[in-house]
């Protein structure tokens, strides 16, 4: 018979589940190791490099171990020392050391550089801000403002200026480039630049208070045409929708304490505590990555957006039924 696992043993079983539910949770996570753009793709590099210098060493080192301690058992104990041993000393504890970390010290300025100062002209210029806990995207030479989803030209340099209305952020989207931090009353410049088309996570990095892991945006990066269009559609002049829902639910959003908090443009709402909401229907999330942008996740954020991002600066709203559906009709309809 078996003895009954102990309580330290359960423990570690428990513990060792824990650990597999984190990481089979960040399965789908966006990883360095599997760059999209320019930026990445050197970072990348780099760590190879150092993941395969280290392995070297594991491996030589485990080697020698092995062979000392099965000649130490075949002579039966300690020996002279073999003439070897001092060159292998001064070779594997000092040259080689000085060698690679020379390497990686003039590898790591010349990527610094490089991922500071790229060479050539950018395409776009973007100005995000960092709030608790969203991300405040500003397009300034097309006039366009937006929330939680960067949209980019791929193949084309983009420029973002970062800076924080509030507590310091950092801005990483681990497919594209490293992280920048965002810091009160600074102005840090990075460059991005995607490779292909695709929606690239990116997470504030710098822990910022309470919901700092639901602190997410996107990169969407299109092909030039598609980001055209996408920017056709932000500057064409905003009209009223036709539906009779979702007119209605204009007229609500105007009346309703929503305008003194969020922008739409081509009405009188115009709060700036919020984020601008001009084409909140063909974002990605709700919340800055916390749900996906559904009409069920919709109308649970605008009836209590704490219960599901506590903490957040948006009140309950209370509406009757018809109201409710006609302010997500119309909020659907801002594309």
């Amino acid at each position: 018979m078996h003895a009954p696992p102990t309580r330290r043993t359960a423990l570690s079983a428990g513990s060792v589940v824990l650990a597999f539910m984190a990481t089979a949770g960040c399965a789908n996570a966006p990883s360095t190791l599997d760059p999209h753009g320019p930026g990445a793709h050197r970072i990348a590099t780099l760590w190879w490099f150092m993941f395969a210098v280290s392995a070297a060493v594991v491996l030589v080192v485990g080697a020698l171990l092995l062979v000392g301690a099965v000649r130490r058992g075949r002579r039966g104990g300690p020996g002279e020392e073999p003439r070897w041993a001092h060159a292998l000393m001064f070779g594997g504890g000092v040259a080689f050391p000085v060698i690679i970390l020379t390497a990686l010290w003039i590898w790591t300025l010349r990527d610094i550089a490089a991922l500071s100062q790229p060479a050539g002209p950018d395409a776009v210029t973007i100005d995000v801000i960092g709030h608790q806990w969203w991300w405040e995207v500003r397009y300034p030479r097309e006039g366009i403002v937006t929330a939680n989803d960067i949209h980019v030209p791929v193949g084309q340099r983009v420029r973002l200026r970062l800076t924080t209305q509030d507590v310091l952020h950092s801005f990483w989207v681990p497919q594209l480039t490293g992280k920048t931090d965002l810091i009160a009353g600074r102005t840090n410049t990075m460059t991005i630049e995607a490779d292909r088309p695709g929606v690239y996570r990116g997470q504030c990095a710098e822990f910022c208070g309470l919901q700092h892991a639901q602190m997410i945006f996107y990169v969407v990066a299109e092909a030039p045409p598609d980001y055209q269009a996408w920017v056709a559609r932000e500057t064409a002049t905003p009209t009223s929708p036709t539906d009779p829902m979702a007119l209605e639910g204009e007229q609500l959003f105007e009346r309703a304490p929503c305008a003194a908090c969020h922008t739409i443009r081509g009405t009188s709402a115009r709060g700036t505590l919020g984020p601008d909401l001009s084409d909140f229907g063909a974002r990605l999330s709700i919340g800055a990555g916390t749900v996906p942008n559904t009409r069920g996740n919709l109308g649970g954020w605008i009836v209590d957006s704490q219960s599901l991002k506590p903490g957040n600066l948006m009140p309950p709203i209370q509406l009757d039924p018809r109201e409710l559906q006609a302010l997500i009709a119309y909020l659907e309809s801002t594309r």
